[in-house]
Protein backbone atom coordinates (compact mmCIF):
# COMPACT_ATOMS: atom_id res chain seq x y z
CA UNK A 1 0.00 0.00 0.00
CA UNK A 2 1.24 3.52 -0.69
CA UNK A 3 0.27 7.15 -1.31
CA UNK A 4 1.12 9.78 -2.93
CA UNK A 5 2.14 11.26 0.01
CA UNK A 6 5.16 9.34 0.53
CA UNK A 7 3.61 6.04 2.19
CA UNK A 8 4.95 2.96 1.01
CA UNK A 9 4.01 -0.34 3.09
CA UNK A 10 4.55 -3.85 2.45
CA UNK A 11 1.76 -5.88 3.82
CA UNK A 12 3.19 -6.69 7.34
CA UNK A 13 4.28 -3.03 7.53
CA UNK A 14 1.01 -2.47 6.74
CA UNK A 15 -1.08 -5.12 9.09
CA UNK A 16 1.49 -3.64 12.21
CA UNK A 17 0.19 -0.13 11.70
CA UNK A 18 -3.03 -1.26 12.00
CA UNK A 19 -3.08 -2.92 14.79
CA UNK A 20 -0.94 -0.15 16.48
CA UNK A 21 -4.09 2.21 15.17
CA UNK A 22 -6.31 -0.11 17.03
CA UNK A 23 -4.33 0.73 20.21
CA UNK A 24 -4.18 3.58 20.30
CA UNK A 25 -8.47 3.61 19.15
CA UNK A 26 -9.35 1.38 21.99
CA UNK A 27 -7.31 3.51 24.60
CA UNK A 28 -9.32 6.74 22.57
CA UNK A 29 -13.12 5.96 22.22
CA UNK A 30 -15.42 4.71 24.61
CA UNK A 31 -16.54 1.72 24.80
CA UNK A 32 -19.89 2.62 23.82
CA UNK A 33 -18.88 4.78 21.31
CA UNK A 34 -19.90 2.51 17.98
CA UNK A 35 -19.80 5.14 15.23
CA UNK A 36 -16.97 6.74 14.45
CA UNK A 37 -16.76 9.51 11.88
CA UNK A 38 -14.20 9.83 9.34
CA UNK A 39 -12.79 13.06 6.99
CA UNK A 40 -9.96 12.16 5.30
CA UNK A 41 -9.10 11.64 1.85
CA UNK A 42 -8.20 8.51 0.35
CA UNK A 43 -4.84 7.81 1.80
CA UNK A 44 -2.67 5.02 3.26
CA UNK A 45 -3.39 6.58 6.75
CA UNK A 46 -7.24 6.63 6.18
CA UNK A 47 -7.28 3.53 5.04
CA UNK A 48 -5.53 1.92 7.97
CA UNK A 49 -8.12 4.06 10.03
CA UNK A 50 -11.10 2.31 8.52
CA UNK A 51 -9.14 -1.03 9.16
CA UNK A 52 -8.53 -0.50 12.26
CA UNK A 53 -12.10 0.31 12.94
CA UNK A 54 -13.27 -2.98 11.34
CA UNK A 55 -11.32 -4.90 14.07
CA UNK A 56 -12.52 -3.04 16.98
CA UNK A 57 -16.08 -4.14 15.65
CA UNK A 58 -16.86 -0.23 15.21
CA UNK A 59 -18.72 1.33 12.42
CA UNK A 60 -17.39 3.56 9.97
CA UNK A 61 -18.92 6.47 8.88
CA UNK A 62 -16.75 8.23 5.48
CA UNK A 63 -18.20 11.68 5.56
CA UNK A 64 -18.68 13.93 2.49
CA UNK A 65 -15.85 16.51 2.33
CA UNK A 66 -17.33 17.82 -0.87
CA UNK A 67 -20.61 18.67 0.95
CA UNK A 68 -21.82 21.45 2.39
CA UNK A 69 -21.43 22.47 6.01
CA UNK A 70 -25.40 21.98 7.34
CA UNK A 71 -25.21 18.56 5.45
CA UNK A 72 -21.99 17.59 6.80
CA UNK A 73 -23.26 18.60 10.37
CA UNK A 74 -26.46 16.58 9.69
CA UNK A 75 -24.78 13.37 8.86
CA UNK A 76 -23.31 13.61 12.15
CA UNK A 77 -26.12 14.61 13.84
CA UNK A 78 -28.09 11.49 12.48
CA UNK A 79 -25.26 8.67 12.79
CA UNK A 80 -24.71 9.70 16.57
CA UNK A 81 -21.26 10.62 15.89
CA UNK A 82 -19.13 11.82 18.98
CA UNK A 83 -15.47 12.11 17.45
CA UNK A 84 -14.40 12.35 13.62
CA UNK A 85 -10.72 11.08 12.77
CA UNK A 86 -9.77 14.06 10.77
CA UNK A 87 -6.91 16.36 10.18
CA UNK A 88 -7.12 20.63 10.86
CA UNK A 89 -4.97 21.29 7.41
CA UNK A 90 -7.26 19.15 5.90
CA UNK A 91 -10.40 20.80 7.56
CA UNK A 92 -8.79 24.17 6.50
CA UNK A 93 -8.58 23.14 2.59
CA UNK A 94 -11.91 21.90 2.45
CA UNK A 95 -13.50 24.51 4.40
CA UNK A 96 -15.85 22.54 6.56
CA UNK A 97 -15.68 22.87 10.26
CA UNK A 98 -16.38 19.75 13.05
CA UNK A 99 -15.64 21.64 16.26
CA UNK A 100 -15.25 19.51 19.47
CA UNK A 101 -15.92 16.11 17.24
CA UNK A 102 -12.36 16.73 15.99
CA UNK A 103 -10.18 13.62 16.63
CA UNK A 104 -6.93 14.83 14.85
CA UNK A 105 -5.08 12.02 12.82
CA UNK A 106 -2.13 13.46 13.51
CA UNK A 107 -2.67 13.55 17.09
CA UNK A 108 -3.66 9.57 17.17
CA UNK A 109 -0.06 8.97 16.12
CA UNK A 110 1.80 10.68 18.41
CA UNK A 111 -0.51 9.03 21.28
CA UNK A 112 1.67 5.72 20.15
CA UNK A 113 3.66 4.42 23.10
CA UNK A 114 6.51 2.60 22.44
CA UNK A 115 5.10 -0.35 24.16
CA UNK A 116 2.05 0.00 21.93
CA UNK A 117 4.74 -0.36 19.20
CA UNK A 118 6.27 -3.51 20.28
CA UNK A 119 3.05 -4.76 21.06
CA UNK A 120 1.53 -4.06 17.01
CA UNK A 121 5.20 -5.19 16.05
CA UNK A 122 4.68 -8.73 17.62
CA UNK A 123 1.02 -9.60 16.74
CA UNK A 124 2.02 -8.92 13.44
CA UNK A 125 5.33 -10.47 12.66
CA UNK A 126 5.46 -13.19 15.63
CA UNK A 127 1.61 -14.22 16.61
CA UNK A 128 0.69 -17.20 14.54
CA UNK A 129 -2.51 -16.16 12.21
CA UNK A 130 -5.26 -18.43 14.52
CA UNK A 131 -3.92 -17.03 17.10
CA UNK A 132 -4.15 -13.33 16.11
CA UNK A 133 -7.67 -13.91 15.35
CA UNK A 134 -8.60 -15.13 18.80
CA UNK A 135 -6.57 -12.64 19.93
CA UNK A 136 -8.68 -9.75 18.26
CA UNK A 137 -12.00 -11.80 18.89
CA UNK A 138 -12.46 -11.69 15.17
CA UNK A 139 -14.59 -15.05 15.98
CA UNK A 140 -17.30 -12.65 17.50
CA UNK A 141 -17.76 -10.94 14.52
CA UNK A 142 -20.92 -12.36 12.55
CA UNK A 143 -21.60 -11.38 8.76
CA UNK A 144 -24.93 -8.84 9.52
CA UNK A 145 -22.90 -6.88 11.52
CA UNK A 146 -22.74 -3.31 10.59
CA UNK A 147 -19.52 -2.46 8.70
CA UNK A 148 -20.20 1.36 7.55
CA UNK A 149 -22.50 3.97 7.31
CA UNK A 150 -22.45 5.51 3.78
CA UNK A 151 -24.29 8.65 3.28
CA UNK A 152 -26.29 9.37 0.06
CA UNK A 153 -28.63 12.14 -0.70
CA UNK A 154 -32.26 10.56 -2.08
CA UNK A 155 -34.57 12.67 -4.71
CA UNK A 156 -35.23 15.45 -1.68
CA UNK A 157 -31.39 15.79 -1.11
CA UNK A 158 -32.30 15.16 2.20
CA UNK A 159 -28.97 12.79 3.07
CA UNK A 160 -29.67 8.93 3.93
CA UNK A 161 -27.75 6.99 5.81
CA UNK A 162 -27.10 3.71 4.31
CA UNK A 163 -26.56 0.70 6.46
CA UNK A 164 -23.95 -1.79 4.84
CA UNK A 165 -23.44 -5.01 6.62
CA UNK A 166 -19.79 -7.11 6.89
CA UNK A 167 -21.39 -9.79 4.16
CA UNK A 168 -22.72 -6.55 1.94
CA UNK A 169 -19.35 -5.52 1.34
CA UNK A 170 -17.64 -8.87 1.25
CA UNK A 171 -20.12 -10.24 -1.19
CA UNK A 172 -18.77 -7.08 -3.64
CA UNK A 173 -15.66 -7.81 -2.90
CA UNK A 174 -15.79 -11.96 -3.44
CA UNK A 175 -17.52 -11.19 -6.98
CA UNK A 176 -14.93 -8.35 -7.97
CA UNK A 177 -12.41 -11.58 -7.58
CA UNK A 178 -14.57 -13.84 -9.36
CA UNK A 179 -14.29 -11.22 -12.45
CA UNK A 180 -11.20 -9.95 -12.60
CA UNK A 181 -9.04 -12.74 -10.49
CA UNK A 182 -7.00 -9.80 -9.38
CA UNK A 183 -3.11 -11.03 -8.18
CA UNK A 184 -0.44 -9.50 -6.56
CA UNK A 185 0.86 -8.82 -9.98
CA UNK A 186 -1.70 -6.38 -9.71
CA UNK A 187 -1.56 -2.56 -8.53
CA UNK A 188 -4.74 -0.59 -8.27
CA UNK A 189 -5.36 3.26 -8.56
CA UNK A 190 -6.68 4.03 -5.43
CA UNK A 191 -8.65 7.52 -6.69
CA UNK A 192 -11.80 7.10 -5.52
CA UNK A 193 -13.10 8.63 -2.08
CA UNK A 194 -14.26 6.63 0.66
CA UNK A 195 -17.10 8.40 1.53
CA UNK A 196 -18.42 6.87 -1.75
CA UNK A 197 -19.41 3.33 -2.20
CA UNK A 198 -17.28 3.18 -5.24
CA UNK A 199 -14.46 3.95 -3.74
CA UNK A 200 -15.29 2.33 -0.10
CA UNK A 201 -15.35 -1.04 -1.65
CA UNK A 202 -13.16 -0.97 -4.38
CA UNK A 203 -10.52 1.33 -3.34
CA UNK A 204 -10.51 0.21 0.29
CA UNK A 205 -11.36 -3.65 0.90
CA UNK A 206 -10.62 -5.06 -2.51
CA UNK A 207 -7.14 -3.92 -1.95
CA UNK A 208 -7.09 -4.73 2.07
CA UNK A 209 -8.95 -8.66 1.74
CA UNK A 210 -7.84 -9.45 -2.06
CA UNK A 211 -4.07 -9.87 -3.22
CA UNK A 212 -3.28 -6.30 -5.45
CA UNK A 213 -1.44 -3.53 -4.41
CA UNK A 214 -2.70 -0.27 -4.61
CA UNK A 215 -1.36 3.22 -4.30
CA UNK A 216 -3.69 6.59 -3.56
CA UNK A 217 -4.20 10.37 -4.30
CA UNK A 218 -6.01 12.63 -2.53
CA UNK A 219 -7.92 14.12 -5.95
CA UNK A 220 -8.98 12.58 -8.83
CA UNK A 221 -8.96 15.42 -10.88
CA UNK A 222 -5.00 16.06 -10.35
CA UNK A 223 -4.42 13.55 -13.44
CA UNK A 224 -0.57 14.58 -13.71
CA UNK A 225 0.06 13.17 -9.89
CA UNK A 226 -3.28 9.95 -10.90
CA UNK A 227 -0.44 9.67 -14.23
CA UNK A 228 2.92 9.59 -12.73
CA UNK A 229 1.55 7.05 -9.64
CA UNK A 230 0.45 4.98 -12.52
CA UNK A 231 3.97 4.84 -14.01
CA UNK A 232 5.91 4.83 -11.06
CA UNK A 233 3.95 1.63 -9.68
CA UNK A 234 2.89 -0.16 -12.64
CA UNK A 235 -0.95 0.58 -12.21
CA UNK A 236 -2.86 -2.11 -14.02
CA UNK A 237 -6.18 -1.16 -12.69
CA UNK A 238 -8.18 1.72 -12.79
CA UNK A 239 -11.89 2.40 -11.19
CA UNK A 240 -13.00 5.88 -12.18
CA UNK A 241 -15.84 7.56 -13.17
CA UNK A 242 -16.13 9.17 -16.68
CA UNK A 243 -16.07 12.28 -15.81
CA UNK A 244 -12.59 11.44 -14.32
CA UNK A 245 -11.60 9.31 -17.56
CA UNK A 246 -11.86 12.53 -19.73
CA UNK A 247 -9.46 14.39 -17.03
CA UNK A 248 -7.19 11.70 -18.10
CA UNK A 249 -8.21 11.78 -21.74
CA UNK A 250 -6.90 15.77 -21.76
CA UNK A 251 -4.34 15.77 -19.51
CA UNK A 252 -2.17 12.36 -18.84
CA UNK A 253 0.32 10.91 -20.99
CA UNK A 254 -0.22 8.43 -22.87
CA UNK A 255 2.99 6.28 -21.51
CA UNK A 256 1.80 7.24 -18.36
CA UNK A 257 -1.22 4.70 -18.74
CA UNK A 258 0.89 2.37 -20.24
CA UNK A 259 0.50 -0.60 -17.87
CA UNK A 260 -3.05 -0.45 -17.41
CA UNK A 261 -5.38 -3.50 -18.35
CA UNK A 262 -8.43 -3.64 -16.41
CA UNK A 263 -10.69 0.24 -16.90
CA UNK A 264 -14.29 0.70 -15.40
CA UNK A 265 -16.12 3.89 -15.98
CA UNK A 266 -19.16 3.93 -13.15
CA UNK A 267 -21.33 5.91 -11.08
CA UNK A 268 -23.00 7.46 -14.30
CA UNK A 269 -23.04 6.58 -18.20
CA UNK A 270 -20.46 5.83 -20.37
CA UNK A 271 -20.62 7.11 -23.56
CA UNK A 272 -18.92 5.62 -26.64
CA UNK A 273 -16.63 9.07 -26.98
CA UNK A 274 -15.26 8.32 -23.80
CA UNK A 275 -14.38 4.76 -24.21
CA UNK A 276 -13.03 5.74 -28.00
CA UNK A 277 -11.20 8.18 -26.98
CA UNK A 278 -9.27 6.70 -23.73
CA UNK A 279 -8.56 3.45 -25.99
CA UNK A 280 -7.18 5.70 -28.67
CA UNK A 281 -4.87 7.46 -26.31
CA UNK A 282 -3.97 4.57 -23.57
CA UNK A 283 -4.61 1.27 -25.70
CA UNK A 284 -6.76 -0.11 -22.98
CA UNK A 285 -10.47 -0.01 -23.58
CA UNK A 286 -12.98 1.48 -20.85
CA UNK A 287 -15.71 -1.12 -19.43
CA UNK A 288 -18.93 0.26 -18.19
CA UNK A 289 -20.37 -1.33 -14.89
CA UNK A 290 -23.73 -0.04 -12.80
CA UNK A 291 -24.31 0.07 -9.19
CA UNK A 292 -25.78 2.10 -6.32
CA UNK A 293 -25.02 3.22 -2.95
CA UNK A 294 -27.50 0.84 -1.36
CA UNK A 295 -26.50 -2.48 -3.14
CA UNK A 296 -22.54 -2.16 -1.64
CA UNK A 297 -22.53 -1.11 -4.58
CA UNK A 298 -21.56 -3.07 -7.55
CA UNK A 299 -24.52 -4.81 -9.52
CA UNK A 300 -23.28 -5.90 -12.90
CA UNK A 301 -19.92 -5.12 -15.21
CA UNK A 302 -18.59 -5.37 -18.42
CA UNK A 303 -15.47 -8.02 -17.80
CA UNK A 304 -12.19 -6.75 -19.65
CA UNK A 305 -10.58 -8.76 -22.37
CA UNK A 306 -7.94 -9.16 -20.30
CA UNK A 307 -9.56 -10.99 -17.45
CA UNK A 308 -12.24 -13.22 -20.07
CA UNK A 309 -11.20 -16.68 -19.08
CA UNK A 310 -11.05 -19.07 -22.23
CA UNK A 311 -14.15 -21.27 -22.20
CA UNK A 312 -16.56 -19.33 -19.84
CA UNK A 313 -19.90 -17.71 -21.42
CA UNK A 314 -19.67 -14.38 -23.22
CA UNK A 315 -19.27 -11.81 -20.09
CA UNK A 316 -18.74 -7.88 -22.02
CA UNK A 317 -21.42 -6.19 -24.37
CA UNK A 318 -21.14 -2.60 -25.33
CA UNK A 319 -24.11 -0.92 -24.65
CA UNK A 320 -25.13 -2.77 -21.69
CA UNK A 321 -23.72 -2.49 -18.06
CA UNK A 322 -23.20 -5.80 -17.81
CA UNK A 323 -24.46 -9.27 -16.42
CA UNK A 324 -25.09 -9.34 -12.34
CA UNK A 325 -22.34 -10.13 -10.26
CA UNK A 326 -21.75 -13.38 -8.73
CA UNK A 327 -24.51 -14.23 -6.53
CA UNK A 328 -26.88 -11.50 -7.95
CA UNK A 329 -30.05 -11.61 -9.77
CA UNK A 330 -32.13 -9.08 -11.65
CA UNK A 331 -35.67 -8.73 -12.93
CA UNK A 332 -37.64 -6.16 -14.85
CA UNK A 333 -41.09 -5.45 -13.22
CA UNK A 334 -44.11 -3.25 -14.09
CA UNK A 335 -42.99 0.53 -13.54
CA UNK A 336 -46.00 0.93 -11.21
CA UNK A 337 -46.78 -3.24 -9.25
CA UNK A 338 -44.49 -5.55 -9.25
CA UNK A 339 -45.57 -7.91 -12.06
CA UNK A 340 -42.52 -9.59 -13.84
CA UNK A 341 -41.91 -8.40 -17.56
CA UNK A 342 -40.99 -10.90 -20.18
CA UNK A 343 -37.18 -10.71 -21.28
CA UNK A 344 -36.31 -7.53 -23.92
CA UNK A 345 -39.09 -5.52 -22.37
CA UNK A 346 -38.42 -1.98 -20.52
CA UNK A 347 -39.71 -1.31 -17.12
CA UNK A 348 -38.17 -1.01 -13.58
CA UNK A 349 -35.08 -2.45 -12.37
CA UNK A 350 -35.07 -4.61 -9.29
CA UNK A 351 -32.08 -6.70 -7.88
CA UNK A 352 -31.87 -9.46 -5.14
CA UNK A 353 -28.74 -10.94 -3.45
CA UNK A 354 -26.34 -10.76 -0.32
CA UNK A 355 -25.36 -6.70 -1.46
CA UNK A 356 -29.07 -5.50 -0.78
CA UNK A 357 -28.53 -3.25 2.10
CA UNK A 358 -29.97 -3.36 5.39
CA UNK A 359 -31.46 -0.59 5.29
CA UNK A 360 -31.39 3.51 5.87
CA UNK A 361 -30.52 4.61 9.08
CA UNK A 362 -33.61 4.71 11.42
CA UNK A 363 -36.06 5.13 8.46
CA UNK A 364 -37.57 2.00 8.23
CA UNK A 365 -40.41 4.18 6.10
CA UNK A 366 -37.91 4.32 3.55
CA UNK A 367 -36.47 1.29 3.46
CA UNK A 368 -39.74 -0.73 3.00
CA UNK A 369 -40.38 1.62 0.27
CA UNK A 370 -37.57 0.54 -1.96
CA UNK A 371 -37.24 -2.85 -0.30
CA UNK A 372 -40.17 -5.67 -0.62
CA UNK A 373 -39.25 -9.07 -0.03
CA UNK A 374 -35.65 -9.19 -0.36
CA UNK A 375 -36.15 -7.24 -3.65
CA UNK A 376 -33.84 -3.56 -4.38
CA UNK A 377 -36.23 -1.23 -6.20
CA UNK A 378 -33.58 0.40 -8.34
CA UNK A 379 -35.56 3.36 -9.68
CA UNK A 380 -33.88 3.04 -12.89
CA UNK A 381 -35.93 2.01 -16.38
CA UNK A 382 -34.21 -1.22 -17.73
CA UNK A 383 -34.14 -4.03 -19.80
CA UNK A 384 -32.67 -7.51 -19.45
CA UNK A 385 -31.41 -9.43 -23.13
CA UNK A 386 -31.85 -13.02 -23.35
CA UNK A 387 -27.82 -13.08 -22.16
CA UNK A 388 -28.85 -11.69 -19.01
CA UNK A 389 -27.09 -8.37 -19.74
CA UNK A 390 -28.65 -5.19 -18.59
CA UNK A 391 -29.08 -1.84 -20.42
CA UNK A 392 -30.31 1.07 -18.42
CA UNK A 393 -32.71 2.93 -20.71
CA UNK A 394 -34.04 6.10 -18.08
CA UNK A 395 -34.16 6.92 -14.73
CA UNK A 396 -37.53 7.24 -12.73
CA UNK A 397 -36.09 8.64 -9.68
CA UNK A 398 -35.88 12.89 -9.42
CA UNK A 399 -32.28 12.86 -9.20
CA UNK A 400 -29.29 13.38 -11.43
CA UNK A 401 -25.71 11.38 -11.50
CA UNK A 402 -23.45 14.34 -12.24
CA UNK A 403 -19.26 13.50 -12.31
CA UNK A 404 -20.30 10.81 -10.34
CA UNK A 405 -22.61 12.34 -7.38
CA UNK A 406 -26.13 12.48 -7.00
CA UNK A 407 -27.96 15.90 -7.61
CA UNK A 408 -31.46 15.68 -6.47
CA UNK A 409 -33.87 17.93 -8.48
CA UNK A 410 -36.38 18.75 -6.04
CA UNK A 411 -34.34 20.72 -3.99
CA UNK A 412 -33.30 23.06 -6.46
CA UNK A 413 -36.85 23.30 -8.13
CA UNK A 414 -37.70 24.38 -4.58
CA UNK A 415 -34.59 26.99 -3.87
CA UNK A 416 -35.59 28.19 -7.90
CA UNK A 417 -39.25 28.56 -7.06
CA UNK A 418 -38.81 30.47 -3.96
CA UNK A 419 -36.04 32.58 -5.79
CA UNK A 420 -39.48 33.35 -8.26
CA UNK A 421 -41.51 34.32 -5.52
CA UNK A 422 -44.01 30.84 -5.15
CA UNK A 423 -45.95 30.94 -2.21
CA UNK A 424 -47.66 28.08 -0.56
CA UNK A 425 -46.60 25.50 -2.25
CA UNK A 426 -46.96 26.81 -5.75
CA UNK A 427 -44.78 25.54 -8.66
CA UNK A 428 -43.95 28.12 -11.11
CA UNK A 429 -40.74 25.90 -12.47
CA UNK A 430 -39.68 22.97 -12.48
CA UNK A 431 -35.88 20.95 -12.56
CA UNK A 432 -35.15 17.86 -15.28
CA UNK A 433 -32.85 16.76 -17.30
CA UNK A 434 -31.42 15.99 -20.20
CA UNK A 435 -28.33 13.71 -21.69
CA UNK A 436 -25.26 15.87 -21.81
CA UNK A 437 -21.82 14.59 -23.06
CA UNK A 438 -19.39 15.26 -21.30
CA UNK A 439 -21.25 15.61 -17.71
CA UNK A 440 -23.61 12.84 -18.20
CA UNK A 441 -26.79 14.57 -17.87
CA UNK A 442 -27.11 18.22 -17.53
CA UNK A 443 -30.16 19.89 -15.39
CA UNK A 444 -32.71 22.22 -17.22
CA UNK A 445 -35.24 24.79 -15.72
CA UNK A 446 -38.75 25.10 -17.19
CA UNK A 447 -40.96 27.97 -15.71
CA UNK A 448 -43.83 29.50 -16.30
CA UNK A 449 -42.47 32.48 -15.77
CA UNK A 450 -40.57 34.75 -18.10
CA UNK A 451 -36.97 34.42 -16.77
CA UNK A 452 -35.37 37.79 -18.28
CA UNK A 453 -31.86 37.42 -16.22
CA UNK A 454 -31.44 33.78 -15.40
CA UNK A 455 -28.04 34.59 -14.21
CA UNK A 456 -28.90 36.38 -11.30
CA UNK A 457 -31.21 33.26 -10.73
CA UNK A 458 -27.73 31.38 -10.55
CA UNK A 459 -26.19 33.62 -8.26
CA UNK A 460 -28.95 33.66 -5.87
CA UNK A 461 -29.05 29.83 -6.34
CA UNK A 462 -25.17 30.15 -5.41
CA UNK A 463 -26.07 32.07 -2.37
CA UNK A 464 -28.32 30.38 -0.84
CA UNK A 465 -25.58 27.76 0.20
CA UNK A 466 -26.61 24.90 -3.39
CA UNK A 467 -23.10 22.82 -4.39
CA UNK A 468 -21.63 24.49 -7.50
CA UNK A 469 -22.49 21.00 -9.20
CA UNK A 470 -26.25 21.87 -8.41
CA UNK A 471 -26.47 25.04 -10.19
CA UNK A 472 -28.02 25.05 -13.36
CA UNK A 473 -25.95 26.78 -16.25
CA UNK A 474 -27.34 30.54 -17.00
CA UNK A 475 -28.28 28.96 -20.54
CA UNK A 476 -30.39 25.88 -19.36
CA UNK A 477 -33.81 28.02 -18.55
CA UNK A 478 -36.60 28.54 -20.66
CA UNK A 479 -40.21 29.43 -20.29
CA UNK A 480 -43.38 26.95 -21.12
CA UNK A 481 -46.80 27.93 -20.86
CA UNK A 482 -47.98 25.18 -18.60
CA UNK A 483 -46.63 22.29 -16.40
CA UNK A 484 -47.57 19.30 -17.44
CA UNK A 485 -49.39 17.18 -14.92
CA UNK A 486 -51.21 13.71 -14.30
CA UNK A 487 -54.96 12.83 -13.58
CA UNK A 488 -53.97 12.29 -10.05
CA UNK A 489 -52.71 16.17 -10.20
CA UNK A 490 -48.58 15.32 -9.88
CA UNK A 491 -46.05 15.88 -12.46
CA UNK A 492 -46.25 14.21 -15.43
CA UNK A 493 -42.57 13.71 -15.13
CA UNK A 494 -41.99 11.96 -18.12
CA UNK A 495 -43.50 14.63 -20.45
CA UNK A 496 -41.91 17.25 -18.78
CA UNK A 497 -38.63 15.51 -19.70
CA UNK A 498 -39.92 14.79 -23.09
CA UNK A 499 -40.32 18.63 -23.39
CA UNK A 500 -36.68 19.23 -22.10
CA UNK A 501 -34.91 17.17 -24.72
CA UNK A 502 -37.10 18.57 -27.40
CA UNK A 503 -35.59 21.94 -26.16
CA UNK A 504 -32.00 21.25 -25.08
CA UNK A 505 -30.97 17.96 -26.23
CA UNK A 506 -30.00 19.57 -29.80
CA UNK A 507 -27.40 21.64 -28.20
CA UNK A 508 -26.33 19.33 -24.71
CA UNK A 509 -23.71 17.82 -26.05
CA UNK A 510 -21.41 21.22 -27.17
CA UNK A 511 -22.33 22.69 -24.19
Amino acid sequence: MADSLGTRLNGRQLLTRILAARLVLEKTLDPSEKRVGILLPPTAGAAIVNAALALMGRVAVNLNYTSSQSILETCIERAGIRHVISSPTFLSRIELEVGDFLLDAADLRKRLTTLQKIQAWSEATLMPLSLLERHLGLGTIQPDDVLTIIFTSGSTGDPKGVVLSIENVGSNVRAISDLLHLSPADTALGVLPFFHSYGYTTALWVPLMLEPAVVYHTNPLDAKVVGKLARDYHATVLMATPTFLRTYIRRTEPDDFSTLEVVFGAAEKLTTDVTDAFEEKFGVRPREAYGATELSPLVAANVPPSRHVPGRAIDAREGTVGKPILGCTAKITEREGFDELPIGEEGLLWIHGPNVMQGYLDRDDLTKQVIHEGWYRTGDIAKLDTDGFITITGRQSRFSKIGGEMVPHMLIEEAVNTILGATDGELLAVVTAVPHAAKGERLVVLSMEHLANPQKICRELAQSGLPNLWIPSSDSFTKIEELPVLGSGKLDLRKINEIAKGLFCDNSDTE
